[in-house]
């Protein structure tokens, strides 16, 4: 009988204190393309957010507290976006939200969420102009940041990349939303001012059985390259139609088509003369790590669209909620840039360098976080800057040829503004 007691209080204590650790956990509400056009990136960015997290928790966690997500699918569609960051905010009440991946997703998400209840938002690869625009009009209330760079630095890359390959007649192909057509209209104004000429503009709406009628109309034009400004399954259906139909095996891709998917469904054979652009910085430390364990934690490759820069955006929140010290939206939107404090220690990613960083943010001293696409900062609207990786697609492979800098493309924004 006695023993049976003091099995029972044993257990009553072990489950008491399970409970008391759940409570003490801190859940970041994660929204991302799990599913639709985009989930390739959402898979691989909430893998990389995970592993973020479970390297700042074995290094010891926030106060002795874990931090954890509850991650909600937008199915890449702003309205379903809006409706579980609406449910993360208002009934799960987290701090702060993580995505989403894709503009169309993350603008509806800051507009009609996090920016009126101004609850930080961090996105990992939405790079539209406009998310800019609203910060500078005053309509993001500050609480928005991504960690990756703007289309319109990107259009001017691929504008002068595509000159330097010497690609001088286009047609494109564009996805039909809010970073399709500012992509488009970036690249567009620099390619002509570089001497390109596009011979067409074929807009496509989403998730389309064929793309043949769009793929018939940029042809007609006689271009000698396609720019495919897209996703990788519907890309890849609009480039097995456009070698079908006998289209120049010649194309310029936006850093979502960096896609070992795509190159699959496609077929490499065809995409030997494919050559691309993406935000990205020189390695260091954190690259390393990343790529030699990201494949064992989430069984996909390290190079993954959006895998390297979401796990810098989990770090990035992991530590500004170190430094805030509490689950409170206020104290880590204010920890945010501290934690990119250019005047504090180097801290890579990884589970010793988080301790290191724990320690150093419990004897009030600052820290800058140097990650996987290198070190950042973010601007007053939360905004990275470049440079650019140029990359091309050789024996299936995606190969780095060369890096635009950011002082590159102030040079050509210069050029062309004359």
């Amino acid at each position: 009988m006695l023993r049976a007691a003091l099995l029972g209080s044993a257990i009553a204590l072990t489950a008491a204190g399970a409970a008391r650790a759940a409570d003490c956990d801190i859940t970041v509400g994660l929204v991302m393309e799990l599913t639709g056009p985009a989930g390739e990136y959402g898979q691989a960015g909430a893998k990389s957010v995970e592993m973020a997290f479970r390297d700042l928790n074995d290094a010891g966690g926030v106060a002795g507290c874990k931090i954890v997500t509850d991650t909600r699918d937008s199915q890449s569609q702003g309205t379903v976006a809006v409706d579980v960051a609406t449910q993360l905010v208002q009934v799960k009440k987290v701090p702060v939200i993580i995505g989403g991946i894709i503009s169309s997703v993350s603008i509806p998400i800051l507009t009609s969420v996090t920016a009126p209840a101004k609850i930080p938002q961090v996105s990992p690869a939405s790079s539209s102009p406009t998310l800019t625009k609203l910060g500078r009009d005053g309509k993001t209330n500050g609480v928005f940041f991504r960690t990756i760079t703007s289309d319109a630095l990107q259009g001017i890359a691929a504008a002068k990349f595509a000159i330097d390959q010497g690609i001088k007649k286009v047609a494109i192909i564009n996805v039909n939303n809010d970073f399709g057509v500012n992509m488009v209209n970036e690249f567009s104004s620099a390619y002509k001012a570089l001497g390109g000429e596009i011979t067409s503009v074929t807009p496509y709406n989403e998730k389309q059985s064929s793309y043949q009628s769009e793929v018939t109309a940029a042809l007609a034009s006689s271009p000698e390259a396609l720019y495919l400004v897209s996703t990788p399954v519907d890309g890849a259906t609009i480039a097995r139609t456009w070698i079908s139909q006998g289209g120049p095996q010649k194309f310029l891709l936006n850093d979502g088509m960096n896609s070992a998917e795509f190159i699959k469904n496609v077929g490499p054979e065809y995409l030997n003369d494919a050559f691309g652009t993406s935000s990205g910085t020189d390695a260091t430390a954190s690259t390393e790590y990343f790529n030699k364990e990201y494949k064992a934690f989430s069984g996909l490759d390290p190079a993954s669209p959006a895998a390297d820069r979401s796990y810098d955006a989990g770090a990035i929140v992991g530590l500004a909620i170190a430094e805030a010290g509490k689950g409170d939206s206020a104290a880590i939107l204010a920890s945010i840039r501290k934690v990119l404090d250019p005047n504090g220690t180097v801290i890579h990613a990884g589970k010793d360098e988080f301790a290191k960083a724990l320690q150093l943010i419990k004897d009030g001293k600052p820290i800058k976080y140097e990650g996987v696409i290198g070190p950042v900062t973010f601007d007053d609207v939360g905004d990275i800057t470049g440079p650019f990786r140029l990359w091309r697609i050789q024996n299936g492979e995606v190969t780095t040829v060369g890096q635009m800098s950011t002082a590159d493309i102030d040079k050509v924004k210069a050029s062309i503004a004359k």
